[in-house]
């Protein structure tokens, strides 16, 4: 294994779903790809992780127990500390009026639920800064 590689710390990747199964699902694709993964289930605790951690990319679902995560979106744009960390939504809402809205709280991109594993890797590359994109996420700012 190539040294260099080998000592690249791990891009830190906070994830904030509320469903155990969909967190546990995001946590074990991340490790394949070689991310460490933060989680938490709320909102608010989002963002004292985001301002704590610094990750290089969060993962954000929409339906929370405390807060939205559009809420939570406007709330780390709007925080020096964490306003330039990208932030992909990853949601079941699929309607295209939901999709303008959830991008206009400031997310980077947005992946609806159930996705695929390549695209979604991709959007992570993307915007970690690691790798070509081999795919477009499925909404996307820009």
């Amino acid at each position: 294994m190539d040294t260099a590689i080998a000592q690249r710390p791990r891009r830190k990747v906070l994830v904030v779903e509320d469903n155990e199964l969909n967190r546990k699902l995001l946590e074990v694709r991340l490790e394949i790809h070689g991310y460490e993964a933060l989680t938490t289930s709320e909102g608010a605790a989002a963002l004292d992780i985001a301002r704590e951690q610094q990750p290089d990319l969060i993962l954000m679902d929409i339906q929370l127990p405390d807060i939205s995560g559009i809420e939570a979106i406007r709330r780390l744009k709007a925080d020096e500390q964490t306003r330039a960390i990208p932030i992909i939504v990853v949601s079941a809402f699929a309607m295209s009026y939901e999709k303008a809205g959830i991008l206009a709280s400031g997310c980077e991109a947005y992946i609806t639920k159930p996705f695929k594993g390549e695209e979604l890797a991709a959007l992570m590359e993307r915007y970690t800064g690691r790798g070509a994109p081999k795919a477009r996420g499925s909404a996307e700012r820009g």
